[in-house]
């Protein structure tokens, strides 16, 4: 039977909690992972109607975008809904789980879904990783190097791009003397020993590193392997907020507008003005993206998409870049799907549903 924490697994290989921004709280927001799942519900924030619903449907974990709990607790009263929630959650036994920024970051996460949905072709990152990368050098006998270096790449290492399994390797030669109480792979107890080395290079993401080193140790047939690891200046273009991508073909503004309005199932959408330009190029963030405003128009992007601009942040760009604002929940609606797809994949018989409850606070006249 499937536990809690199997799922919640697969939901952090996808999107690791490590890729989450310093002012997050992605994670188990309350509830026992260790015990058996009876169902999933999906959804973009955790209300008490929500809780509702899966306490009315059998479920006991509720996986969320946005975390229930921002800030941490003095005391829980039912002072407010959040609160509230959180004592309903303990009382019926349910897990709540949330993947925010670090979904929002992930190769594949948040931004890439919304890209998906408006029809956008070549899609990167708009605003890369930074000091997220490390490089790994280790030193292993011949034979073994194909070995180790598949043990590397098996624990995420060689990842560059579109490119995987990639490493660099110089032949040389390692000298090392074994002490008393040694076991030494090569060589004798007490003599200088000169073996023939492979010096290989990798890299990987910087939160990879303990297992990595945990498969190098368990693969290398040395007592003692020799390795470095190095922090990178290097971006990591895989990971990141927002992403820029092209249509197919070339819209008016207005037709992209209007398009945009309707897949969203936007309500009100608010825009700076139309000047006549076409739209080819699309950047967006969602949720409260206006910060990636000036890269968006560094690359010459011809739209700007996200969730949440403020007032002044509209003035004196009419000339640079179409700015498109679809209201924060409208934007991550469909973060529910990547949720969806992981454990429908992975968890073919298992239940689970997405939301009925339409949790956005926001309404329109």
């Amino acid at each position: 039977m499937v536990k809690v924490k199997d799922i919640l697994r697969e939901i952090e290989h996808y999107a690791p909690l490590p890729l989450q921004e310093g002012f997050d709280n992605a994670g188990v927001q309350v509830g026992d992972v260790n015990q058996h799942a009876t169902g999933v519900l999906l959804c973009l924030d955790v209300t008490e109607e929500v809780l509702d619903e899966a306490i009315e449907m059998g479920y006991n974990l509720i996986i969320s975008h946005h975390p229930l709990a921002f800030k941490s607790f003095k005391s829980l009263t039912g002072s407010n809904y959040i609160e509230r929630c959180m004592m309903k959650a303990c009382k019926y036994d349910l897990v709540v789980y949330a993947a925010h920024t670090n979904l929002d970051n992930a190769p594949g996460g948040v931004n890439f879904k919304i890209a998906e949905k408006i029809g956008l072709k070549n899609v990167r990152v708009l605003e890369a990783k930074e000091n997220a990368l490390v490089k790994l050098v280790t030193f292993v006998p011949s034979a073994q190097a194909e070995e180790v270096r598949k043990a590397l790449f098996s624990a995420g290492c060689g990842c560059i791009g579109n490119y995987d399994s990639c490493s660099y390797n110089q032949e040389g030669e390692g000298t090392f003397r074994a002490q008393e109480g040694t076991h030494p792979f090569c060589g004798k107890t007490g003599e200088l020993h000169t073996e023939k080395e492979v010096r290989i290079e990798t890299v990987l993401p910087a939160y990879r590193k303990a297992g990595a080193v945990k498969a190098l140790i368990a693969a290398h047939p040395y007592e003692e392997p020799a390795f470095d690891i190095y922090p990178l200046q290097n971006t990591w273009s895989q990971a990141g907020a927002g992403v820029i991508g092209e249509l197919e073909a070339p819209e008016t503004e207005s037709e992209f507008l209007k398009r945009i309005k309707k897949i969203f199932e936007v309500e009100c959408l608010r825009h700076n003005k139309l000047t006549g330009r076409e739209i080819q190029t699309v950047a967006l963030c969602g949720g409260a993206g206006a910060f990636l405003m000036p890269l968006a128009i560094r690359n010459r992007a011809d739209v700007f998409i996200t969730g949440e601009i403020k007032y002044h942040d509209y003035f004196g760009h009419e000339s640079d870049i179409l700015l498109a604002e679809i209201g924060h929940y409208e934007s991550e609606q469909y973060t529910k799907e990547i949720f969806y797809t992981i454990i429908r994949d992975l968890f073919p018989n298992f239940a689970v549903q997405l939301t009925k409850v339409n949790t956005n606070p926001i309404k329109y006249m």
